[in-house]
């Protein structure tokens, strides 16, 4: 991600807000749809106490759902990578990895590599909370330091030993929404050019004007919240319009999961009233 924040050397604000909602999701949701106990952890002792001592603050309104939606696409991510792995593919990449505890929670995993993509300053913040916390970075992890707007990922990720003549796995959560498209597609592109077995999971901002009142309201107010503190949101899209373009990238399967479809898979029984918003997309493209 691009911002006059990351250039300055600042550690991402959504990355946080991310991980404070995950970890809020284990002391509030049960059972957890996405188990993570590293989630709390991962914060830092500070930041880890005051989850701990607020977690109602993160019960109310849309933030209640926002939580719900970083815990399913979470969730997704990695049950589509384990059956990517069940198949084969022995190299996951986190674009925008933020503080993802993949490789941390899978330390013994050694037939899975682990490249964790993102800006050089939020990569260097997250490093700095992994050892105030004493978690282990594993040997199966290589960080790669990527602005998604300036360099080549190809590049880098060759450089961090990533072998793109071998199937690729990658997730890409919380990241589309501020970028370009061009951007955007430019990764989309290196995804559909890998080996057959490759694939990715990614979310993405669906057009206001698709959503309901209620719902577009809530993506007016935090995009401007965000703006504010210095992370715009660039790029939002037409769901159909979208999985055509996938498909045009030469994807052999592209799937697109709304609402309903991720609460038939993931929220079956429940009887909390946990529920996903209307925006709430994410799609699978595989080779």
């Amino acid at each position: 991600m691009s911002s006059h924040l990351l250039s300055e050397g600042q550690p991402s604000r959504s990355a946080l807000m991310v991980a404070r909602l995950r970890a809020a999701h284990q002391l509030l949701d049960t059972p957890a749809i996405f188990d993570d106990p590293l989630a709390l952890p991962v914060l830092g002792p500070q930041d880890c106490v005051q989850v701990q001592s607020n977690a109602r603050s993160y019960d109310a309104g849309f933030s209640r759902i926002l939580r719900a939606a970083m815990a399913v696409r979470s969730r997704f991510a990695e049950d589509e990578l384990a059956r990517a792995a069940a198949a084969g593919v022995r190299q996951y990449v986190v674009l925008g990895a933020g503080l993802d505890t993949f490789a941390c929670r899978h330390q013994h995993d050694a037939a899975l590599q682990v490249f964790e993509v993102d800006h050089p300053a939020t990569q260097a913040w997250k490093r700095a909370l992994l050892a105030a916390s004493s978690i282990t970075v594993p040997d199966s992890l290589r960080f790669v330091p990527v602005d998604f707007e300036r360099d080549a990922l190809a590049d880098a990720l060759r450089a961090a030993g990533c072998r793109l003549d071998q199937p690729v796995f990658f997730s890409w959560l919380g990241v589309t929404l501020y970028l370009s498209e061009p951007a955007i597609f430019d990764t989309l592109r290196l995804v559909a050019s890998l080996p057959s077995g490759s694939g990715i999971v990614f979310d993405y901002g669906v057009k206001p004007e698709l959503l309901d009142a209620m719902e577009k309201a809530g993506v007016e107010y935090f995009a401007r919240r965000y703006a504010e503190q210095g992370e715009p949101w660039l790029s939002f899209f037409d769901p159909a319009e979208l999985c055509a373009r996938l498909r045009d990238l030469s994807f052999s399967t592209v799937q697109d999961f709304g609402r309903d479809a991720l609460e038939t898979r993931y929220f079956a029984g429940r009887g909390d009233n946990l529920r996903l918003g209307g925006g709430t997309h994410l799609m699978l493209a595989s080779n």
